[in-house]
């Protein structure tokens, strides 16, 4: 696995979140086809959001290695949500894809039921979709903005789970994206971290909530990671040095963290529950 060939440059720019990866000329690695899966999720259905691009793409096509089918939720980038699905269908497992804003209790709903109507199980939910918009201080952060982080970033996790429930059933998982952020903060990322630090919190308690159900519930929290999301954010001079002051010394790559996803919803995490995992360069947060 090439951890150099997509290296961010300042040249990297784009103007809408949460970004388009076919746009981009270093593209974020994350469907290679040298991963080969050992049947660990064999017969399981999975939904992953934002699973169109970067983290998300990665996820989904690493489950579907590994022998799932997919729900892939995204908002409104069609190019890239048909690349992931063909890379599934490539791997001969069956994929669905859903454009939708998850922000509306009404929305995830409508994910949840026709998730079930096409594949008639649910046995894996991956929240992982989201946004930020950094502003170097909280007089900048409107209300509107606010309202809008909180609704990608933390509202639709509540939604998503809430009716993904009455679906789920013993050994079913949910697998929710944090941050980095979360653990140390971010000064021109407020909002962000703040749902970030959110969603570690929603995690641990509906684990303990859905531990007598056998559901069990844990999270991931990368580090820098090159996605489509970056080049969408942040100026030329932030994307050219991103990554470059952790441990590593880079930033990391979608297939370096897919791997924590699969482990948490295989059998290999069933005595585990409530957990986060930290794919982050290198960098301590004891969390």
């Amino acid at each position: 696995m090439s951890i150099t060939s997509s290296t961010p440059s300042a040249a990297e720019q784009q103007d809408r979140q949460p970004g388009v990866q076919g746009e981009m000329d270093h593209r974020p690695e994350g469907d290679e086809r040298d991963y080969i899966g050992s049947g660990k999720l064999k017969g399981r259905v999975a939904l992953v959001t934002g699973g169109d691009s970067g983290i998300g793409r990665a996820v989904a096509i690493a489950f579907a290695k590994e022998g799932a089918d997919l729900m892939v939720v995204y908002l409104d980038e069609h190019r890239d949500a048909n690349h992931t699905r063909a890379a599934i269908e490539r791997e001969g497992r069956r994929c669905e894809t859903m454009s939708i804003d998850l922000g509306r209790e009404a929305s995830a709903r409508l994910v949840i039921e026709q998730t079930i109507a096409k594949f008639g199980r649910l046995d894996i939910l991956v929240n992982n979709a989201g946004e930020q918009y950094p502003q170097g201080s909280l007089a900048d952060i409107s209300a509107e903005q606010l309202e809008r982080t909180f609704r990608s970033n933390i509202f639709s996790m509540f939604f998503l789970c809430k009716a993904a429930l009455p679906h789920l059933a013993s050994g079913a998982r949910i697998i929710n994206t944090s941050s980095v952020t979360a653990y140390r903060g971010s000064a021109h990322l407020l909002d962000y971290s703040s749902t970030k630090g959110a969603i570690v919190g929603f995690t641990r308690s509906l684990a303990k909530q859905l531990a007598p159900q056998g559901i069990l519930v844990n999270g991931v929290a990368p580090g820098p990671i090159w996605t489509p999301l970056i080049p969408s954010t942040f100026n030329p001079q932030e994307v050219a040095q991103f990554g470059k002051k952790t441990p590593l010394g880079r930033p990391g790559q979608p297939n370096e963290v897919a791997g924590c996803y699969v482990f948490l919803a295989s059998d290999d995490a069933s005595y585990m529950s409530g957990q986060f995992l930290h794919p982050n360069g290198g960098e301590v947060v004891n969390g």
